[in-house]
């Protein structure tokens, strides 16, 4: 009986090698280029009109392997991250207190688990919204996905639960610093304006996603054959946390102590980047912090808590490495001297569209640009200056213009492989790059056509700074 050969699919890190390496050849292929940059509120920032043909430098086969390198020291701050929250929530693992609070929690849900979906999304959309979480959505992917199996479903709603949700916030971001924010410092709009109109998105996006999560996770929870993830050798979901959920243990007054450590650290993390601006290095701080008293309080040794402590960095390692690669393709960008070029072309193509047409026109070339800047505030930079007085010569609002930012900055960090957070978050679920396209195609549609809506409405309406 012959055996049927079966397809394999590219590695993540062949993957993001592979745009790294078409990036390589577009710097051969494309002008060299650059904006001038000006320093305004200590923000280098793109001066319009500027751009000017240079002295090309293309990248070469030594260029794309010093690329990751260089990828990996330009994120070495949320690889450093990583490896600590990955130790940190070791520590907690270890102490019980995950395993035996979704025990609890799966024990008050049962019958109404559906219901943990919409409610955990609206929670990390508002967050979100307000706080522009992101890479700090990584240490709770772990619970997330343990969450998930037990009522259940499978790792890719675990992982959907916090990703999506605070990636809806993000989109909406009525109080988000680090893109909304930026965008409308550079648009000269007040801050946070039109507040309402971004309430409205949210809410709608909250609905959409909700219910596109509860349908697969009702149907995977019917019939687990139905998830992407099943695995038809062992007859079982691919799982990311290893509990054993038929022997859950009671909760004790030891794992209480632990969750007040654990909410504690999360109030103070929420005091400090509102009050303080911290950001990876004090979030981290904070959880080395946190699993250290975890380990106390869980009457373990130095050398125990030392021990654990590793074996949870050790399973960042993959992750860690993923965000630094995932670098690599902006490395190779900016040294080629090709971003500015692209930014420029996308530009022109927008002035050239009937007016009608051109708020659509900026959304998508905002969609094209995140995919070599991922960042929200880099992308702002790079963009919003050159967009606005785009925006003001078609009769487009500025507030509009920040729209399209917004939407096309956003919408696909939960698709594009160049995310350095997204591949953090797949690799921590144990879910392949593949599955997750399979998955959110259909979501990532109804995204991008809720976005195009919400932006004719605004253009129609004349969105305005209130």
């Amino acid at each position: 009986m012959l055996q049927q050969k079966k397809s394999r699919i590219p590695h993540t890190f062949v993957t993001l090698l592979s745009f790294t390496i078409v990036m390589a050849i577009m710097t051969y292929v494309l002008p060299a280029g650059q904006f001038e940059r000006a320093e305004v509120d200590g923000r280098t920032v793109v001066i319009p009109d500027s751009y000017t043909i240079v002295e090309s430098n293309p990248q070469g086969f030594f260029d794309v392997l010093k690329s990751v390198p260089k990828g990996m020291t330009e994120t070495a701050d949320i690889i450093f991250f990583l490896f600590i929250v990955g130790g940190a929530f070791q520590l907690i693992t270890d102490s019980g207190m995950i395993s035996s609070g979704i025990n609890l929690l799966v024990k008050r849900l049962q019958g109404k688990e559906k219901w943990v979906i919409p409610i955990l999304l609206l929670v990390f959309g508002v967050l979100g919204s307000t706080m522009g979480l992101s890479e700090e959505t990584i240490v709770f992917i772990p619970i997330g996905v343990a969450l998930a199996l037990a009522l259940g479903y499978d790792a890719l709603v675990g992982v959907s639960i916090i990703s999506l949700g605070a990636a809806i916030g993000f989109f909406a971001g009525f109080m988000n610093p680090f893109s909304v924010g930026v965008a409308q410092e550079i648009a000269e709009l007040p801050l946070f304006s039109g507040v309402g109109f971004r309430i409205i998105i949210l809410l709608s996006l909250w609905v959409a996603t909700s219910v596109f999560l509860m349908r697969y996770a009702e149907k995977v929870k019917k019939n687990p054959e139905t998830s992407l993830l099943y695995d038809r050798k062992a007859g079982t979901h691919v799982t990311a946390g290893g509990i054993d959920f038929e022997n859950l243990p009671a909760f004790t007054k030891r794992h209480l102590a632990t969750l007040i450590v654990f909410i504690g650290g999360f109030a103070i993390i929420g005091y400090g980047v509102f009050q303080y601006g911290w950001f990876i290095v004090e979030i981290g701080s904070v959880f080395l912090g946190m699993g250290i008293l975890t380990g106390l309080i869980s009457r373990m040794s130095p050398s125990d808590i030392a021990e654990s402590f590793v074996v949870g960095a050790k399973e960042m390692v993959f992750a860690g490495l993923v965000v630094g690669i995932a670098r690599s393709i902006l490395v190779v960008m900016e040294d080629g001297l090709i971003i500015d070029t692209l930014i420029n072309y996308l530009s022109h193509l927008i002035s050239s569209l009937p007016d009608s047409l051109a708020v659509v026109g900026m959304y998508i070339t905002q969609i094209v640009i995140n995919f070599f800047i991922p960042s929200g505030s880099g992308q702002a930079a790079a963009t919003m200056p050159v967009m606005i007085p785009l925006a003001d010569t078609l009769g487009i609002t500025r507030q509009t213009a920040v729209l399209a930012f917004q939407f096309g900055d956003g919408f696909m960090d939960s698709i594009i492989p160049t995310s350095g957070v997204l591949m953090a978050q797949l690799s921590i679920a144990k879910v392949s790059y593949d599955v997750w396209l399979k998955f959110i195609g259909k979501l990532m549609l109804i995204w991008l056509v809720m976005g195009m809506i919400f932006l004719l409405i605004a253009n129609y309406i004349q969105y305005g700074p209130f």
